[in-house]
This record gives C-alpha cells, sequence and structure tokens, in this order.
C-alpha cells in the first residue's frame, strides 16, 4: 500500500522526535512492503523565520493533499513577544481548522513497566488507569473573538466562548461512539452550573443520550473532574468535553500516567485524512541534546497507520515493540525512576538509541 504522508517536524525538539517515528515508520515499510512518501511542510516558529507566517497557505495545501499529517511540537521561546495572531501556535489553530479535524483523541493509559512513575500512590494506579478524553477541537474559546480594548483607561480584554448544538452533537457522537468500542461508559464534562454554552452542551448530550441506550451517559464539572482523575482515575472510560477544558484535563491525565513524553494523540474529522502528534510540547530547553523521549510521537504514528490507513496489524506491531523495549527496562531520561533502588535496574538511553531499540524489536 503507498500513502503520503505530510510531515511537519516543527520547533524545538519537534525534529528529534518526529526523526524517530519516521525511522520506525519505514521500517514497516519494509516490513509489511508498503511505501511512504514524505512531504515537508513549515508550521510553527521555523515557518515564521523562514516566511514570515505561522502556516502559510501553500503548507496547509501541502497538509490536504497528504492522506495524513504527522506533527512534531510548534512554539517556543524565541517567538514569545510575536503579536498574538503571528504566534507559531496559530498556525496550529490554522491546521486543525484548515482540515476539519474537531475530534482530538488523547488516551491516558499507564504502562505496567511504568506504573511506579505515576505520581499517584500505589493504591490508586493499581485500580488501573485507561481512559481516553475525546476534546472537541475547531470551536469554544480559542476559535471565538478575542479582543483587547481600553475603556476610561483601562485594558480590557475579552474572549468569546460559543458553541452551537451541530458543533456539540457532531463532538458528542465521536464521545458515544468512542464509548461504544470501549466500557460502554460515556462522562460529559462541563460547567453547567455558571456557563450557557455548556448548558447547552449538557442539553444536546442528554438528547443524544436516547439514540445510545446501550451506553451510560453520566455528567461532571469540570472542577471536579479535574479533582476526580486524581483521586480515582479507574472510574473513567471515555470523556467528552469542549476544547479548552479538554485541553487542560488531557494535559492533568498524561501526567498521572508517569509521563507526558509517552502520550499519543489523533485529530480526526469527517474524512480519514488526520493530525497525529505527540500531547507534548516543543521543549526548547532541551532541544539538540538527545534527550526527548521520542514514544509520544511513534505511538502517534501507530494510531496514524491504524486509524487512517486501516494498518491495525501494524500498529499493534509498534505498540508492541515499544511495550518490549521497556520490559526490557530501557528509559529516556523523563521515564527514569526516581528511586535509586528502581534506576539501578534501568538502562538512560537518548532519543535516537530508544529509536532504534524500538526498530529492533519490529524484527
Amino acid at each position: 500500500m503507498e500513502k503520503n504522508i505530510a510531515v511537519i517536524r516543527g520547533d524545538g525538539i519537534g525534529p528529534e522526535i518526529v526523526e524517530e517515528a519516521l525511522k520506525v515508520l519505514n521500517k514497516i515499510a519494509a516490513i509489511y512492503g508498503h511505501t511512504f512518501n514524505y512531504t515537508d511542510v513549515d508550521m510553527g516558529g521555523c515557518a515564521i523565520d523562514k516566511w514570515g507566517d505561522p502556516l502559510p497557505e501553500e503548507m496547509l495545501k501541502r497538509c490536504l493533499a497528504s492522506d495524513s499529517v504527522l506533527l512534531g511540537a510548534v512554539g517556543g521561546n524565541k517567538w514569545n513577544d510575536v503579536p498574538g495572531d503571528m504566534r507559531p501556535e496559530k498556525g496550529l489553530l490554522r491546521l486543525r481548522a484548515g482540515m476539519g479535524v474537531y475530534s482530538n483523541n488523547r488516551p491516558a493509559k499507564i504502562w505496567p513497566q511504568l506504573a511506579s512513575a505515576s505520581p499517584l500512590k500505589e493504591s490508586v494506579v493499581e485500580k488501573g488507569i485507561d481512559f481516553i478524553i475525546v476534546r472537541e477541537l475547531i470551536g469554544g474559546i480559542y476559535f471565538g473573538e478575542h479582543e483587547t480594548h481600553e475603556e476610561k483607561g483601562v485594558l480590557v480584554a475579552n474572549d468569546i466562548l460559543s458553541y452551537n448544538e451541530e458543533e456539540i452533537e457532531r463532538i458528542g457522537r465521536i464521545g458515544f461512539e468512542t464509548a461504544r468500542k470501549r466500557n460502554k461508559k460515556l462522562c460529559s464534562v462541563e460547567k453547567s452550573n455558571v456557563l450557557d454554552s455548556s448548558r447547552l452542551w449538557k442539553k444536546v448530550m442528554h438528547r443524544l443520550a436516547e439514540e445510545y441506550p446501550d451506553v451510560e451517559l453520566s455528567d461532571m464539572l469540570v472542577d471536579n473532574c479535574a479533582m476526580q482523575i486524581v483521586k480515582d482515575p479507574s472510574q473513567f472510560d471515555t470523556v467528552v468535553t469542549e476544547n479548552m477544558f479538554g485541553d487542560i484535563l488531557s494535559d492533568e491525565a498524561s501526567m498521572i500516567t508517569g509521563s507526558i513524553g509517552m502520550i499519543p494523540s489523533s485529530s480526526l474529522g469527517k474524512t480519514t485524512c488526520g493530525l497525529y502528534e505527540p500531547i507534548h510540547g516543543s521543549a526548547p530547553d532541551i532541544a539538540g541534546m538527545d534527550i526527548a523521549n521520542p514514544i509520544g510521537t511513534i505511538l502517534s504514528a501507530a494510531m496514524m497507520l491504524r486509524f487512517s490507513f486501516d494498518m491495525g496489524k501494524e500498529a499493534s506491531a509498534i505498540e508492541t515493540a515499544v511495550s518490549r523495549v521497556l520490559d526490557k527496562n530501557y528509559r529516556t531520561a523523563d521515564i527514569m525512576p526516581s528511586l535509586e533502588e528502581e534506576a539501578k535496574n534501568c538502562i538512560k538511553v537518548g532519543c535516537k538509541k530508544m529509536g532504534d531499540l524500538i526498530c529492533e524489536e519490529l524484527n
């Protein structure tokens, strides 16, 4: 099978981690007889430096012409002082909107080999951490009107949070369908005790529930959900929520699994052309030092194979290879045990070596 992949290396550690993911994809192609064609795309700070735009129109066209997009990370302190509409992150928002990927799916699963890396109590971790957050991606406050103006000599900033019924129903169905494929439990997270947008969210979700009688729907306020994720994450299976809440909760969920560097994500819309990326940032402070964890990006590539290319066997092979490397106690810096006694049994490796080890396990 031949597939065209748009590759956004991005900023900071982005080029390093993407390189290891491509190394793994090339190994998969060789083993299973596929052809992956890569097209480089500039986005983020590197695009600002090169083109004066975080996502030039030509770069967006390259992404839209691909079968899927693999992204490392964008942003960094270097571009903190540029105008708001020119920040690296604006390129990512425009890419999501341009591709029409409205559903971001972020799994929060603890690898058994890394159970001790979780900051939660052992008694909590033992109950299990395995849920997924379905986040609405191209609506809400991030895509609403943003304005800063002066009133009576005082600066005032406004950010508009807006959702319509169709946007909520669209992501709600993804939530229900995802829950249906898992353990048929869906938790809808909002702030309906304060926000009108959340009251509409809750109303639409309950209307949809009538179409999914086999799925158990529950409601939870976002502040309570943030507490419950650290108190007892085993209670969650599938969580669906709006853009900003999902952004915050999914980062929290990633940390209870031991490291944000292990978590992949997929963003999909009406077509199989998706956007795949690790959920961590560009970490410019460690860029070029060969210490970044590439596993989140490698697992994102696996998600691309499974959800966009219908290559489930190949995706499982990558996930199994990652598990085997962890079984052999290889660790990047971020997942090294903090206790000296446990660390003695682990072998610390860099970004490139981790990619090589995963490729070796694919044999």
